[in-house]
C-alpha cells in the first residue's frame, strides 16, 4: 500500500494550459523523457481532441516525486462538459 499517496485534478478554463502543465509535471518528473521524442498534449488521446487541441474527456496520469504517488486528473475546460468535471471532484483529494 502506498501511504504517500495524493490524488488531484486539474481545472481551469479552455485554453489556459491544463494539458501543457500535465505534458511539462510528466517531463520534471521523468516520467516521459524529452529522448523519446516532443512532448506535447500527451493526454489528448481521441482524434477530435487532437484536431481541435482540447480535452473533451477527463483523462489520468500517475507521477511520482520524491516520496509521492501523485495521480493527476485532466479535466475539460469548456462549460459544455461541466458534467464531466463534476464528476472528477468526487475522485480527488484536491484540485489545481
Amino acid at each position: 500500500m502506498i501511504k504517500n499517496l495524493r490524488n488531484i485534478a486539474i481545472i481551469a478554463h479552455v485554453d489556459h494550459g491544463k494539458t501543457t502543465l500535465v505534458d511539462e509535471l510528466l517531463k520534471q518528473s521523468g516520467t516521459i523523457s524529452e529522448r523519446s521524442g516532443p512532448i506535447k498534449r500527451v493526454m489528448d488521446s481521441n482524434d477530435l481532441e487532437k484536431e481541435r487541441g482540447i480535452t473533451i474527456l477527463a483523462k489520468n496520469t500517475a507521477i511520482n516525486w520524491k516520496n509521492y504517488r501523485i495521480n493527476i486528473v485532466d479535466t475539460p475546460g469548456h462549460a459544455d462538459f461541466g458534467g464531466e468535471v463534476e464528476r472528477v471532484l468526487s475522485m480527488v483529494d484536491s484540485v489545481l
